[in-house]
């Protein structure tokens, strides 16, 4: 079938041209002059057939590189980690799958249940009182905490620190413009963390909200105690952006004083999939739980007496409130939140802990390991998760190309975002990879810097 996906046939354009009131397709153009028409075919391949098609278009993905065809040590927000099978057969399923908005809890209760359980798990996660049904991805999620901080507060300026993820903040600049919202960005230090002098320096009783990262971009882990302490002091609200893995060994931010938590989903249960779509989350306390953007689904009773779910607190919508609604995000990522659930029901309490726990020692062999060969800078020296920073003799692009050819995904050029960090390279570490592994790009890296 030649023309599968444009079947016009020559009754179809009779029939047409007929409706037209004209005899050919010629006379539909005769009202454009000749000397401005094309006069000529496209300049286009000749049709193919669906299977020539076919085997063309698998021709060309077979170039692009991927998980299956290298090792991967690219994270900076997005991670390959481990996916239980179950999450796809779970997602895959139709009433999941081609679910909308749950408005009609009498007929989905299956969907309102899933958000509700996938709710618990990010309060559970994040030591907070409340969560919402998930976001665009973590990024907005972060711009929209620090929205509802200025909006809470009526405090017009928000701190975020530069080990925060670049295009995060980018994001938030674009989002505080839109509400006349000042965003006073502080450094790091040489350890990696923030920069709590200048934190503290730059804290006024107009600040609304503390924005730090957790662990930050850097991989390092930020002292959200002292951080906490020093926003409060002020005034201001503590947001932080966590990673959820992480938190199967770290702390809760929640049991540190943060005042709203968000971040990505996508290291539980989301492939790559080259970007996105991600699940941002949302969590924060019953205090600031009606300004919270998004929606919430609530347990509840029906008249019988029998357990049901429903989404409450809608009065903060648009749909019911128009201009005046606190919540304007008309839609949440459902289907990756569910996948998020399963993966969490999937590994449970121990398995999280798990996965975390190798996460973190897989990152300190690889440190260390990378850290002992020759030509090859481990900096920073605050503790790190699964991320940490290396300082190259050459070009990060350079390394990476070369890395790409023996097999390898690199690190992250740290110097695209950060121009006084130009060499230097994020490397992520996750579960997935292997000794064997790690050892194969601390060789690679020493042999590229001497090359």
């Amino acid at each position: 079938m030649k023309f599968r996906y444009l079947p016009q046939t020559d009754q179809d354009k009779r029939a047409m041209l007929e409706a037209l009131g004209v005899d050919s397709i010629e006379a539909l153009f005769s009202d454009i002059p000749r000397e401005v028409r094309l006069n000529r075919k496209l300049n286009i391949s000749k049709a193919l057939s669906e299977p020539e098609l076919t085997a063309y278009m698998k021709k060309l993905a077979s170039k692009n590189v991927n998980f299956d065809t290298h090792v991967c040590f690219l994270g900076a927000g997005v991670y390959q980690h481990y996916v239980p099978s179950v999450v796809n057969h779970v997602i895959s399923r139709s009433e999941f799958y081609t679910a909308y908005t749950p408005y009609q809890p009498e007929i989905s209760q299956g969907e309102l249940q899933a958000i509700f359980e996938f709710q618990t798990m990010v309060c559970e996660l994040t030591g907070m009182e409340v969560a919402n049904s998930s976001m665009y991805d973590g990024p907005t999620a972060m711009a929209e905490a620090a929205m509802m901080a200025a909006g809470h507060t009526g405090k017009k300026r928000m701190i975020v620190s530069r080990a925060v993820h670049p295009e995060a903040r980018q994001i938030l600049q674009t989002y505080a413009y839109g509400q006349n919202v000042e965003v006073v960005e502080v450094g790091y230090t040489a350890e990696g963390t923030t920069d709590l002098a200048q934190l503290e320096a730059e804290l006024t009783d107009q600040t609304g909200g503390v924005i730090v990262q957790y662990p930050n971009f850097f991989g390092s882990i930020e002292d959200l105690a002292a951080i906490e302490r020093l926003a409060h002091a002020s005034g201001a609200l503590l947001i932080v952006m966590a990673n959820p893995v992480s938190l199967g060994v770290l702390e809760a931010p929640g049991k540190l004083g943060a005042d709203i938590v968000v971040g990505d989903m996508q290291p539980f249960g989301i492939h790559a999939s080259y970007g996105g779509p991600h699940c941002g989350y949302f969590a924060t306390t019953t205090k600031l739980m009606r300004k919270m953007p998004g929606r919430i689904v609530g347990q509840t009773k029906d008249e019988e007496g029998k357990r049901g779910f429903v989404l409450t607190l809608q009065a903060r919508e648009q749909h019911i409130r128009r201009e005046k609604a606190t919540s304007n995000i008309c839609s949440n990522q459902a289907l990756n939140a569910l996948a998020a659930a399963v993966a969490l029901s999937a590994l449970g309490k121990q398995g999280v802990q798990q996965m975390a726990m190798m996460n973190l020692q897989k990152a300190h062999y690889a440190k260390q390991t990378i850290a002992g060969k020759d030509g090859l800078d481990v900096v920073f020296t605050a503790p790190i998760f699964n991320e940490f920073v290396v300082k190259l003799p050459k070009p990060v692009a350079e390394v990476n190309a070369a890395l790409l050819q023996a097999g390898i995904i690199g690190g992250y050029d740290l110097g695209r975002s950060y121009p006084e960090l130009a060499g230097h390279m994020l490397i992520a570490v996750t579960e997935l990879r292997t000794k064997a592994e790690i050892d194969a790009l601390a060789q690679e890296l020493e042999a590229i810097a001497h090359a």
